[in-house]
């Protein structure tokens, strides 16, 4: 069972290698989730700002952040710029129903557990963190 009593860090990196076969496909131009090295900026805090046309989205999996990540996804497709998420699979939640399935033109299932890259608990930098949930793409 998970320690819940552990800080737990919403400041995890995409594995370069499935970022880039996604790039490779959809052709980014922006990130609004990018890994966080320091203190995020009005300027740069991807809630508060415009995107770009051709966006890739991990956020952070903590439950705000990700629902208003996501909520700003589907606010930004609905001005006709693409949006893909990466998301931890909850098909069970209201977030899913309400707002994720309506709204997504493809839902992916990844087979396996994305390996993230970050800092765990003990402070360690770790190549290989797997989440508690298996992942999707959710495009927009």
């Amino acid at each position: 069972m998970k320690n819940r009593n552990l800080n737990h860090s919403d400041n995890w990196a995409t594995p370069k290698e499935f970022y880039d076969s996604l790039n490779k496909e959809f052709h980014f131009d922006f990130d609004p989730c990018p890994l966080n090295d320091g203190e995020i900026t009005p300027d740069k805090d991807g809630l508060l700002i415009e995107w770009g046309e051709r966006n890739y989205i991990n956020p952070p999996y903590s439950r705000a952040l990700k629902e208003a990540f996501v909520k700003k996804a589907i606010e930004q497709s609905a001005k006709g710029k693409l949006c893909v998420m990466l998301l931890p699979v909850s098909t069970s939640t209201k977030l899913f129903h309400e707002y994720i399935k309506p709204n997504a033109k493809e839902i992916r299932f990844i087979k396996g557990r994305i390996k993230f890259l970050g800092v765990n608990t003990k402070g360690e930098y770790v190549t290989d963190k797997a989440p508690m949930h298996d992942s999707m793409i959710v495009v927009l």
